[in-house]
Order: C-alpha cells, then sequence, then structure tokens
C-alpha cells in the first residue's frame, strides 16, 4: 500500500521527502539535460513552454518522460490537465488562471499528482478551503519569493508569503523564484523544504555539476531525512 501524504491522500511519489523540483521550457537537448539534472539531485520533472502547441507537447512530454521513468523520478506536465493524461504523465501542475485543482483532478484521475499555484494568503486560504474535499491538491508552490523572468509581471512575494505557507499549509509546499546555492539557506530558514529551480539549472554549462551543488547546499541546510527517498526509488510510474 502507498504511503499517505500530509493530507491525508496515498502519496505513492512520496513528494514529501522530495526536495529539488526542476520546471524547465524545451530545448534541442532536452532529454540529455534532464537526465543531467536528475543525476544531480533534481527528484521532480515538470515540462513547461507554453509556446508549444499541442502536438510539440505531446512529443516532447515523451522525451521527458522516458528519462523520468528511467529514473524513478515524477513527471509533471504544466497548464494542461488534458494533454497530461494524453502523455501519461504523472501529473500536472496548475496555476491560479487555468483549470481549477478539482478540473484538473477530473481529467487527470484520482492517481495523479495535481499540483497548484500560490501567490498569496488567499490563494492559500481558498486551496485550503477545498482540502476536505473528494478532490484535494497533493502540494502547492508558494511564490515567487523574488521577481523572476519566468514569470514576467508578477512580483515577487518576499519570504513572508513562503513562511505562512510553510507553516499553514497541509501538503508539501515547493518554494519558486530565485532558487540558488546562494539562497537557499535563506529560504529554508524561512520554512522552505522543497524547491523549485528554472534558470539555475536552464541556464548552466554543466547542469549535472549545478544542480549537485544546489542539492548539496540543501540537503545541508534542512539534514538528513529518513522518509527521503533518492531518485530512481520511486514506488511507481504510470508509463
Amino acid at each position: 500500500m502507498a504511503p499517505a501524504g500530509p493530507s491525508g491522500r496515498s502519496d505513492p511519489w512520496h513528494l514529501a521527502g522530495r526536495r529539488l523540483y526542476l520546471c524547465t521550457p524545451d530545448r534541442p537537448d532536452l532529454g540529455a539535460f534532464v537526465a543531467a539534472c536528475i543525476e544531480g539531485g533534481v527528484d521532480v520533472v515538470q515540462l513547461r513552454d507554453k509556446a508549444l502547441d499541442d502536438e510539440q507537447v505531446l512529443e516532447r512530454s515523451a522525451v521527458v518522460h522516458q528519462v523520468c521513468v528511467h529514473h524513478g523520478v515524477p513527471f509533471i506536465l504544466n497548464d494542461r490537465p488534458d494533454l497530461a493524461a494524453r502523455a501519461g504523465a504523472d501529473g500536472v501542475h496548475v496555476g491560479q488562471d487555468d483549470p481549477s485543482p478539482g478540473e484538473a483532478r477530473a481529467v487527470v484521475g484520482a492517481d495523479a499528482i495535481v499540483g497548484l499555484s500560490t501567490h498569496s494568503r488567499r490563494d492559500l486560504d481558498e486551496a485550503m478551503a477545498g482540502a476536505g474535499s473528494a478532490v484535494p491538491v497533493d502540494y502547492v508552490s508558494a511564490g515567487p519569493v523574488v521577481s523572476t523572468p519566468t514569470k514576467p509581471g508578477r512580483p515577487g512575494t518576499g519570504l513572508g508569503y513562503l513562511e505562512d505557507a510553510a507553516r499553514r499549509a497541509p501538503w508539501p509546499v515547493w518554494v519558486t523564484g530565485g532558487v540558488t546555492p546562494e539562497s537557499a539557506p535563506a529560504l529554508a530558514a524561512a520554512g522552505a523544504r522543497h524547491f523549485v529551480v528554472v534558470r539555475w539549472l536552464t541556464e548552466a554549462g554543466d547542469p549535472r555539476a549545478a544542480a549537485r551543488r544546489l542539492r548539496t547546499v540543501i540537503d545541508a541546510c534542512l539534514g538528513p531525512d529518513s522518509a527521503d527517498r533518492a531518485p530512481g526509488s520511486a514506488a511507481r510510474s504510470r508509463g
């Protein structure tokens, strides 16, 4: 039987024990890049590229999914529950302007991962109001702590919202915005236990080494956790 997550839902991917979440756009070396990041310590992967059409999303999802299956790491698709289901992804991440978590759950099914972006206390309150329903989320992201080109026009939340979300949310909270080896200690001190990384890896000349450096800092901040699982130890893949 799969372990239960913080919200009481089955958690076969053990999200609460995972620490480093890559969010990447498409790129020519997508498969090799994702593999290098996982080998460096990434243990969740999301494909997020709003410039791709539906068929391109499915084609590139297949590339990422194959790598994730090989390494035993969950593959999340951004925004589109319908394409996540068609791609056989392990889950979908939705934002405040995307299909609701309930709508996403209805499409991807009861066993898939559903993540939700939150940017404020109000967003979190609304998510928590549905926590007792039949369609809870499995994790939330909190941020961006600082403004970032990945979210143009969205101001940074600062550490205050991260502290609030980490204290109150009944699910794993993944911090977003400017995650680097230099920023990770302050984020961890504010309550972060799960980190979403974009540019530190997507702009790295050696993504494996960059991921290893970031993961080493995160693990040093958080300390050993007997509940953690290394990449490759996930309970199952939907592939």
